[in-house]
């Protein structure tokens, strides 16, 4: 079977750095679906609108040359534990293949575009292929009485973002809350721990560059890219 891309994806997050590691967990980042010219057909999304979610079946595509193993180290756990892949969520999977759960915000027709989705939640990087799109539907997709293996066993709380105030003035207001929200995720690497490194997060057209020391992520610097 052949699979080609029906759509790529548009958000403020332009690198694997700093991607939240799981769908819904920054709600207030906000992207957009745009359709290839084939697929740019509004009865294509006809009753899309009466869904509150969707599933997205989507690319690694940062991750096609790299290499591959039956066993990966999931951050959760701190890169100390290996587990078999299909046991995690890792990246790095034999086919590249991603599954995100995301809000439906809002569907427009743009002029040039045809029809355009607006969804909240993604943990998806800008320009990443998307081969499908299916409905949430809550009475088959929701178990929450589910276990979830070792997510369970390991407890993890966001960061304290310390976003001085001459700093965020140079992010755009209506996207303020999603960067503050992703940072608090930490997007370092789970075994980094040094407070004096600076780390640089593309977003939008910034590079936004930060330290860690405990629980507290510190904005240091907000350089246009």
């Amino acid at each position: 079977m052949e699979i080609h891309p029906i759509a790529h994806f548009e958000s403020p997050l332009k690198s694997k750095f700093g991607i939240p590691r799981q769908s819904g967990l920054v709600s207030s980042l906000t992207g957009r679906i745009v359709f290839e010219p084939p697929f740019r057909k509004p009865e294509a999304l006809r009753g899309l609108e009466d869904f509150d979610y969707l599933w997205l079946i989507w690319e690694f595509s940062e991750n096609r040359e790299a290499e591959k193993s039956l066993t990966v180290r999931p951050p959760r756990l701190g890169g100390n534990r290996r587990l078999g892949v299909f046991a995690t969520r890792s990246p790095f999977r034999p086919n590249n293949l991603g599954l995100s759960c995301v809000r439906l915000s809002r569907v427009e027709i743009d002029p040039q575009l045809g029809p355009v989705i607006w969804v909240q939640g993604a943990d998806l990087m800008d320009g990443t292929p998307i081969y499908d799109i299916k409905p949430y539907v809550a009475y088959a997709d929701a178990h929450p009485d589910a276990r979830s293996g070792f997510v369970d066993q390991v407890g993890w709380e966001p960061l304290e973002v310390d976003f001085p105030d001459r700093l965020a003035a140079l992010v755009p207001a209506g996207q303020l809350d999603a960067l503050k929200a992703t940072l608090a995720q930490d997007p370092r690497p789970r075994y980094h721990d040094d407070p004096e490194r600076v780390y640089g997060m593309p977003f939008l057209h910034f590079d936004v560059r930060f330290k860690v020391s405990g629980k507290t992520l510190t904005v240091v610097e907000i350089v246009n890219n």
